[in-house]
């Protein structure tokens, strides 16, 4: 049993028009739930904050439940078992779900996935051994079709699942990866510390031309995290029949009005390019696969990961505000 009698959780309290403020969020001090039956109550230890979360405030109808105005929010955790009413987990196992957003949780056994925490770190579950590594491994191997010699070029390149993107391309056998971020700080991280070939700073001149400089002879594969500017300096520098995985458009996510299409769309006929959108749970199928690749990876120092860690649920909404701004390099976690 636990001996803590209060919990935290964070709740929406009001759908953002346009950037969400601090006053869009509501932290509230409530009492530990109990399990019922098939269920865990689970000590969250990290959370993860992640830019999909913006589309769950907003009321309209998507591929994910929008979150409910007054109620906590959801999102990765990984946490310690406290209470149990099934026999498959114990007080004491490490498991991750997706109730985040809060100290504790009570969580479905069916919806638990137990992990082994001396196999890695904790927040390795919530990043490059989690939803962030599969979502990179997914877009790239199967969705973009990467093939040896490859010029690849990933927007959101320092980002969570940016950063593990352009890695795996490169130890995957492309000619060229390049990538592109918000500062200069995080240019050079990602040629010094990641093994990019380029990348530039999107702030600093038009995306077309400096995509077009860093990448002389075309591209072959984008992996787009931000669209607008960069997915349309992406068509306009891809060779023919170029494939893009379109992961997310965050330079959108806060417009209050639709962004203006790419400009020259006209090019996907002529290069006769291939751009297909996919979410990570459509290709939970290739986990068992992509762990047993990606983690020697990791351990070996082969494919490194950066986190940005913010310390306190009650920090938890500045962290995400934080992480839609661009404040982070590598995933952005809070730790309880």
């Amino acid at each position: 049993m636990s001996t803590t009698t209060t919990a935290t959780e964070v709740r929406l309290a009001s759908r953002p028009e346009g950037w969400p403020t601090a006053a869009d969020f509501e932290v509230v001090d409530t009492e530990v739930p109990s399990p019922g039956p098939g269920q865990l109550l689970v000590r969250n230890l990290e959370i993860s904050v992640d830019p999909y979360m913006r589309g769950r405030m907003k009321a309209a109808k998507s591929y994910v439940e929008p979150y409910k105005v007054g109620e906590a929010m959801l999102g990765g955790a990984i946490g310690e078992v406290v209470e149990s009413t099934v026999d498959e987990f114990r007080p004491g196992d490490i498991v991750l779900h997706g109730l985040g957003w809060r100290t504790h949780a009570v969580v479905d056994a069916r919806q638990a996935t137990k992990v082994d925490p001396d196999a890695a770190p904790l927040s390795a579950y919530l990043g490059v051994l989690g939803m962030t590594g599969l979502t990179a491994y997914a877009g790239l191997l199967d969705v973009a079709q990467l093939k040896e010699g490859d010029t690849v070029f990933v927007s959101g390149a320092a980002g969570a699942v940016g950063s593990v993107a352009g890695q795996l391309a490169k130890l995957k056998g492309a000619e060229r990866v390049i990538g592109s971020a918000g500062s200069d700080e995080k240019v050079r991280h990602l040629i010094e510390d990641l093994g990019f070939d380029a990348a530039f700073n999107y702030k600093n001149g038009p995306v077309a031309d400096q995509l077009a400089e860093a990448a002389p002879d075309g591209i072959d594969v984008y992996f787009d995290n931000v669209g607008g500017e960069h997915l349309e300096a992406a068509i306009g520098n891809a060779n023919l029949h170029a494939r893009f995985a379109i992961c997310g458009m965050i330079s959108a996510y806060n417009a209050t009005e639709p962004p203006a299409a790419p400009r020259n769309l006209g090019m996907i006929v002529g290069k006769r390019l291939t751009l297909r959108g996919f979410l990570v749970g459509d290709h939970l199928h290739l986990r068992e696969r992509f762990l047993a690749e990606i983690a020697p990876l990791v351990r070996d120092g082969r494919l490194r990961h950066h986190e940005t860690v913010v310390e306190g649920i009650r920090n938890a909404p500045q962290a995400f505000l934080d992480m839609l701004a661009g404040a982070n390099t590598g995933k952005m976690l809070v730790r309880l």
